[in-house]
């Protein structure tokens, strides 16, 4: 490239950046060997040379801010957040797996456990298992708090292998919700002096819980039926009672409300130049995922198209031999990432976003307080 003086270079255009620039400053360029110009821009005064301000602006940010939803099923949603910094996607991210309370189970009383499954094993499935129910009906629970019926649901599993017969497998399907609390007996000083009181059991439910409109015509149990716990050979017997208390990811993984949450940045992929007929099919047989497709234009003429970019997986296969990336370029737009939520089940995945949402705000909220 030749050399030109200073002072024959062309003036810098004054209130926007140069292509180049501003293709750094939205783009992650991904070459063969390594991605470029992956770190955000925060400084405000980056392009003051230029007339230029990188500054946050509220008015700029309601107006490039949107969510699309992609795929929404009951157990997992897919829906792109547009006009964000990472720092904001990460923050869903992590509430997501976190900071969203559910109910889990957390204490398990073992009358009787002679399956080939250790107590503290049997316990730690149990309180895995995902509970359909909405949490935002019921409370936190302290240590000083009693179990009532607004802080505590109560399962009981008693299964028996009956000798002579065929072995068990225990499923989650077998833990049947108690309305009316523990049925297991407290054992108390006076519990044999004074016969005509209540028994006592481990919780004090005042009301049984299928009375309350919420459970009534919507019984709490596992979400999933099918979840293997144990399994009985012939003589053996689980007798136990399951507690499940409100909680958070960040206490217990058992508690999170997701299987997985996570983002990654919209895949961009540019033709710099056409790809005709012999070239074409080379490119399209490169892509294992089907970005490219092949396009007749008359005359026994063909050339490679951009599909599916959404599916690039950024493998960058179709660049790693020499001199292909002059036919393509593979990029990442920073601020356009494509989120995916999958469930456990005990709330939708939309229901988890808002409610992330909703945190985000209060903490914000909480800060803005603090400082002023």
């Amino acid at each position: 490239m030749p050399k030109v003086p200073i002072w024959d270079l062309p003036d810098v255009p004054k209130g926007e950046l140069p292509p180049h620039i501003e293709l750094q400053r939205t783009r992650v360029l991904c070459n063969p060997d390594a991605p470029t110009h992956t770190e955000n821009i925060q400084y405000s005064g980056a392009y003051a040379s230029m007339g230029v301000d990188n500054s946050l602006r509220l008015d700029h940010f309601r107006e490039n801010f949107k969510v699309e939803v992609i795929r929404l099923t009951e157990d997992d949603m897919e829906f792109d957040l547009i006009g964000i910094d990472a720092s904001l996607a990460n923050a869903f991210r992590r509430i997501l797996i976190s900071e969203i309370p559910t109910m889990a189970i957390e204490k398990v009383l073992i009358a009787n456990n002679t399956s080939v499954v250790q107590d503290e094993v049997l316990s730690h499935r149990l309180g895995l298992i995902p509970i359909k129910v909405d949490p935002r009906l019921f409370d936190y629970m302290s240590e000083n708090d009693v179990p009532n019926e607004k802080n505590t649901i109560v399962f009981k599993l008693h299964i028996r292998c009956e000798r002579g017969g065929p072995r068990l497998t225990v499923k989650s399907d077998e833990l049947k919700w108690l309305p009316n609390g523990s049925e297991f007996l407290l054992a108390t000083e006076n519990s044999t002096s004074n016969s005509t009181s209540k028994p006592k059991t481990y919780t004090s439910f005042r009301c049984s819980q299928d009375s309350l409109q919420e459970f009534s015509n919507n019984p709490i149990a596992p979400k999933h039926p099918d979840i293997i716990i144990s399994k009985l050979g012939p003589g053996q017997e689980i007798e136990l009672e399951a507690h499940a208390v409100k909680g958070m990811g960040k206490t217990h993984a058992k508690w999170s409300p997701v299987a997985t949450a996570w983002y990654r940045m919209l895949p961009e992929v540019v033709l710099l130049q056409e790809v005709k007929d012999e070239k074409a099919v080379e490119l399209e047989k490169k892509c294992r995922v089907k970005v490219f497709d092949i396009e007749d234009v008359g005359n026994g003429k063909t050339r490679a198209t951009v599909a599916r970019p959404r599916a690039c997986t950024l493998c960058r296969e179709c660049i790693q031999e020499e001199g292909w990336d002059k036919y393509v370029a593979l990029r990442r737009v920073k601020d356009h990432f494509i989120f995916t939520i999958e469930s456990t089940g005990a709330l939708p995945p939309e229901v988890l976003f808002t409610e992330a949402v909703k945190i985000l705000e209060d903490k914000c909220e909480r800060l803005i307080t603090e400082l002023s």
